[in-house]
């Protein structure tokens, strides 16, 4: 069954839509409970673009996010929350809960900053020597709009006497590390009825979409070291082994499936021309639609690996870094969301964001209209070309997500324009966006029965009866260190 849903998720017919009613409007029960989160999100907007601009400041990278963690878990510990730090043997990961009994909503936060990339708060070219990461992805956004949600239905909950847990996960290392995988893998969504999540974006929108199932790792060669022009014979080239294995990778790619991706970047190649290297490494990613090709894949590139040595008369090992499935949507949730965020609404740009915006866009190709960030997009089913951990999340827990303009119209992830956007008003309008649908999806699945039945069911009709999870990772440990330099073995 896994292969029939695997990467571009089939949806149900849209004709269906209508019939199924799952993105009609939340029942009356709901509707208090509605204006109950906005209203608290609202009040409390500035607080928490105050918290994400320090996380934006702080910029720690994958399991090194202290900081950051930290003060996301304080936020929710002042609210009630019981938070449990360092879960799934990760220093920066926790779990936070508040509430009691069935049924159990999880909302996913991250809050790791991309490495080689900075900028400052400008809609010119600032980068800042003095930073070694930036907010390129806009998780500083992610993990504050999540917390915010969650204490708005925290709330709620208590206010209106409505039984159930609201849990946030606090998943760090989303860019490469895979937190969540080691969650997952842990258990720690063993008894969740549902999960939401959400993404910056350059547009809003709460339309399914795939993702590339990923497996990565860091292949290192040991070599000879020796006078490159004096005594050559005597040495063995760990960057000649790296070289022979990017060189047979690169052949490789005209024999697997169309959709594949592979990148790499070598890390490390030696120091000087005139000493052979003894030690090199090259970092590589292998993507896929769908998980069980990528494994598949993944297995070749290591015998290119263990080709390139033999033949460069090096030695060669690996670290698996991550590895992630492909998402699997789900549409009862998705088109509920749609109708949360079509109530919430886009961002609405004030005169000063209006000129920081088109000054951006004059630095973008093809920009649509400053116009369309205030636009909420259709709802149609998406092909991602991106991979995330939160795959690994739907494929044992019905999960639903959306993504919101905090960065000007046009703006890619991962660039200095994202950084810029997302240490300012833009971004942090985004997150109010976010977090008010994140926050009124819960109160629906509160509160309607039968949206998370129909969410369930699909669910266990997408996976099959005989799915069982099995990490894309094996059974190594979080790779704690995978954002340090190269040099030196396992």
């Amino acid at each position: 069954m896994k292969e029939l849903f695997a990467g571009a998720t089939a949806p149900l017919p849209l004709l269906l839509v209508p019939l199924l009613g799952f993105g009609v409007p939340s029942p009356a029960a709901a509707q208090s409970g509605h204006e109950s989160v906005l209203a608290h999100v609202e009040a409390n907007a500035a607080g928490y673009g105050s918290v994400a601009q320090q996380i934006w400041d702080l910029a720690e990278v994958g399991y090194q996010e202290t900081e950051s963690s930290g003060l996301l878990q304080a936020e929710l510990a002042a609210a009630g929350f019981q938070v449990e730090p360092g879960v799934a043997g990760m220093p920066t990961a926790f779990v936070a809960s508040w509430g009691e009994g069935s049924p159990v909503v999880g909302i996913l936060a991250e809050f790791d900053a991309l490495p080689g990339i900075t900028q400052g708060r400008s809609p010119e070219r600032l980068p800042r020597p003095e930073m070694g990461a930036g907010h390129a992805c806009g998780h500083h956004l992610f993990g504050t709009g999540s917390v915010a949600a969650a204490l708005a239905v925290k709330e709620w909950l208590a206010s209106s006497g409505t039984s159930g847990t609201i849990r946030v996960y606090g998943t760090p290392a989303e860019e490469g590390g895979a937190g969540k995988v080691y969650m997952v893998r842990g258990g720690l969504f063993g008894d969740v009825d549902a999960v939401i999540h959400w993404h910056p974006s350059n547009s809003n929108s709460a339309s399914p979409s795939s993702s590339l199932a990923n497996k990565s790792a860091k292949f290192r060669f040991h070599g000879i070291s020796a006078h490159a022009a004096g005594a050559p014979e005597q040495g063995r080239s760990a960057l000649d082994g790296v070289e022979a294995m990017n060189n047979m990778v690169n052949m490789l790619r005209e024999h697997v499936p169309q959709e594949t991706r592979i990148h790499y970047v070598i890390t490390s190649g030696g120091a000087a021309p005139n000493v052979v290297p003894d030690f090199a490494e090259v970092y590589y990613y292998v993507r896929n639609p769908d998980s069980e090709r990528v494994r598949a894949i993944f297995d070749r590139v290591v015998l290119a690996a263990e080709g390139a040595a033999m033949g460069t008369g090096t030695r060669m090992e690996y670290e698996v870094i991550h590895g992630i499935y492909d998402m699997l949507s789900n549409e009862a949730l998705q088109l509920r969301a749609q109708a949360n965020l079509e109530k919430v609404g886009g961002v609405v740009y004030d005169e000063a964001e209006k000129e920081f915006a088109a000054m951006i866009q004059e630095t973008l190709i093809n920009t649509p209209p400053l116009e369309s960030a205030a636009e909420v997009q259709p709802y149609m089913p998406r092909r991602g070309g991106g991979s995330t951990d939160v795959a690994d999340v739907s494929w044992v827990v019905p999960t639903v997500g959306i993504g919101t303009a905090t960065w000007v119209p046009g703006t890619p992830a991962h660039s200095w324009q994202a950084i810029a956007a997302g240490g300012m008003s833009i971004g942090e309008k985004g997150m109010v966006v976010a977090a008010k649908t994140l926050a009124m999806t819960a109160v629906d699945l509160f509160t309607d029965a039968e949206l998370l039945e129909a969410a369930k069911a699909e669910y266990r009709e997408r996976v099959g009866p005989d799915f069982r999870y099995v990490s894309l990772v094996g059974d190594r440990e979080p790779p704690l260190d995978y954002r340090k330099p190269a040099g030196g073995s396992l």
